[in-house]
């Protein structure tokens, strides 16, 4: 029997509800059940995929092909479940699936209303196929109780909760409890009111995680209780902690999964086995020693636009026992090539991640060039390999006029659309469509490494399997010009056509890769490319 579980949030945003149910998710995992996680988004994009990083931070790819919410990442990383495509929705999806429904007539001339026919939607969404066997569904629904977008789904777990009953259904409401210091106390009317809002909509919450940053006293938690109609044992302490992978031993210490399996009358569930979480956070407050990456990117003052890149960072630094402390470098501070560029000088590493566009490109291929002469370990992701090879096709094997057609018409067309030098291939769909969310080369596709270089010893294998999240391609026509000058094509797609992956001779370790590897790392299965390149960083760090 699979059970449901509905995560809501109240008075802010950014409260962690999407690492609030990565970690309960864990927890129920570390206990021996099998999870899915979901998030539902009640804005009104389709999906991610065309809306900034700067509002929405970064969009996280499934194997499947899907653009979803940066939360999916999380969940991943932290239950080891890769995610699908029906693990993300949209009030843009619901809408434009009732759309297409109407227009062909599905509905019999009927009225299309909010109810039942969104709503229903929503819970067919909710109740899809979860796979064989998972004994959890954990939901997390976007934004905050209150919000007027995300009405509509509120309603569809209240109805859920119903049809499922309190055996099958589960409610747990993220709150805030601020501090004032001037009072000198901690404030329980924000949960208060939050509570009584989602009460008014006819959801009663029967867990309450309570984030803060000190101590929750007994009396408080007694007040909240008696105010909120749940049990003191129910209100949990979700207080800061020093790193996210302290979460889920952090919760299970309060009593969260114990709640949870409380409330569905589970009673002879084994113990949860912490023991890898336990590893991971005592690698994480202990390391052997630390290294510094230089984050070349042009969303750096928004870090969750590079969320999976710094998680996977850090994952390499698991891997290699030290600790990674990570410079974010905006690369249009030295667009210009007369603007200074020692903001490098003393990284031991430097990675150049994806993006879109010609701002900030001109300062990434510096960086390239910088890590290139300077012999400094260098990994380039996506756009970052792109820029590598129009780098290294202008400095290094002397192609005048090198450039991606990304910046507009070039005589010499380094990167570019595969419909622009070549015509069917299988691989890239839909290069002709004018819809932007359609353009797109999107999930896993397999390469080829070659025998013999770095990244097949890396990998320990020559076929691979890697997301990908793109428009453009490396243009084949300049592989073997760029060999001559030591650019060696390691990996490339099976039907030989694609560059995947390239990596320089006579150096330390440069490697760019076309797909986005830092999508399947995860603490417990850091990538291995993220943990040769740290790896890389350590032996660096000790040159200098």
């Amino acid at each position: 029997m699979t059970r449901y579980i509905f995560i809501t949030g109240g008075v802010v945003s950014s409260l962690g509800k999407g690492i609030a149910s990565a970690a309960l998710g864990a927890l129920l995992q570390a206990r021996g059940y099998k999870v899915r996680l979901r998030k539902l988004d009640p804005y009104l994009n389709v999906d991610p995929g065309t809306m900034s990083p700067r509002q929405h931070g970064e969009v996280f790819v499934t194997d499947d092909g899907a653009e979803t919410d940066l939360d999916l990442g999380h969940y991943e990383r932290f239950t080891g479940v890769s995610a699908r495509q029906s693990d993300n929705i949209t009030t843009g999806r619901i809408y434009s699936t009732i759309i297409e429904k109407e227009r062909r007539g599905d509905y019999l001339g009927a009225t299309i209303q909010v109810i039942p026919h969104v709503t229903n939607e929503i819970k067919d969404f909710v109740l899809s196929d979860a796979g064989e066997g998972v004994d959890f569904v954990l939901c997390e629904i976007g934004g905050t109780v209150g919000d007027i977008e995300g009405l509509p789904f509120f309603e569809a777990i209240r109805q859920l909760g119903q049809e499922l009953g309190p055996e099958r259904a589960c409610f747990i409401h993220l709150t805030l409890l601020p501090y004032i210091p001037a009072a000198g106390e901690m404030k329980t009317k924000p949960t208060q009111h939050s509570v009584k809002e989602l009460r008014s909509i006819g959801i009663q919450p029967q867990i309450l995680l309570c984030r803060c940053d000190r101590p929750i006293p007994e009396n408080e938690k007694a007040k909240i209780a008696s105010f909120c109609n749940v049990r003191p044992s129910s209100v949990i302490e979700a207080r800061d902690v020093g790193h996210i992978y302290d979460v889920p031993s952090a919760y299970h210490e309060e009593g969260l999964d114990e709640e949870v399996l409380q409330h569905f009358r589970i009673s002879d569930a084994p113990a949860p086995d912490l023991a890898r979480w336990d590893g991971i956070a005592e690698t994480v407050h202990n390391p052997d020693g630390k290294v510094c990456i230089g984050l070349v990117g042009k969303y750096t003052d928004v870090p969750d636009a590079y969320k999976s890149v710094m998680e996977a960072l850090q994952h390499g630094g698991l891997s290699n026992n030290v600790g990674v402390e990570i410079k974010l470098i905006n690369s249009e501070e030295f667009d210009d090539d007369t603007a200074p560029i020692d903001i490098l000088e003393g990284v031991h590493g430097i990675i150049l991640p994806g993006g879109f566009g010609e701002r900030g490109a001109r300062g990434k291929m510096r960086a390239a060039r910088f890590a290139r002469e300077r012999e400094v370990p260098c990994f380039g992701i996506c756009y970052g390999m792109q820029l590598s090879v129009v780098e290294a096709a202008r400095n290094l094997a002397g192609i005048d006029g090198a450039s991606t057609t990304e910046f507009g018409p070039t005589e010499q067309p380094i990167v570019g659309l595969m419909s622009e030098w070549t015509k069917g291939n299988e691989l890239v769909t839909r290069d002709e469509n004018t819809d932007m969310g359609g353009t797109m080369r999107l999930g896993a596709y397999p390469a080829r490494l070659k025998e013999g270089s770095r990244v097949a010893e890396i990998y320990g294998t020559l076929e691979i399997s890697e997301r990908h999240r793109h428009r453009y391609e490396v243009n084949s026509a300049y592989v073997s010009e760029l060999e001559k000058h030591g650019v060696v094509f390691s990996g490339m797609s099976p039907d030989g056509v694609l560059p995947e992956i390239i990596e320089l001779e006579n150096h330390p370790w440069f490697i760019a890769v076309q797909y986005h590897p830092e999508l399947k790392s995860r603490p417990m299965e850091p990538h291995p490319l993220f943990a040769s390149f740290i790896g890389a960083a350590v032996t660096q760090s000790r040159l200098v």
